[in-house]
This record gives structure tokens, C-alpha cells and sequence, in this order.
């Protein structure tokens, strides 16, 4: 079975920078992901409250 290459906490993080105002495409390009992954994680965790 495949393994997470990100955990929840990092998927959050990642949410949070780009509610900040970073670019979504800078932040695909920093950590290595498509923007598909970003928007299919902003539709799962958007409304989650961080930690």
C-alpha cells in the first residue's frame, strides 16, 4: 500500500501559507506538489481548525 508523502500537519501548514497571501504556484513549486494536490486539499482540510 502507498504511504502519505505529507502528513496532516504539513498539508495544514501548507493551507495556512497560502492563506497568507503566497501564491499558489510558489507553493507548489516550494514543496514539490501539483496544484490538483493543493486545491483537493483545500476542498478536504479548508475548514479543518488548526492545531
Amino acid at each position: 500500500m502507498k504511504t502519505a508523502r505529507y502528513s496532516d500537519a504539513q498539508i495544514m501548514g501548507i493551507l495556512k501559507q497560502a492563506e497568507g497571501g503566497l501564491p499558489v504556484s510558489e507553493l507548489c513549486r516550494e514543496h514539490g506538489m501539483s496544484s490538483g494536490s493543493f486545491y483537493k486539499w483545500r476542498a478536504k482540510y479548508g475548514g479543518m481548525p488548526s492545531r
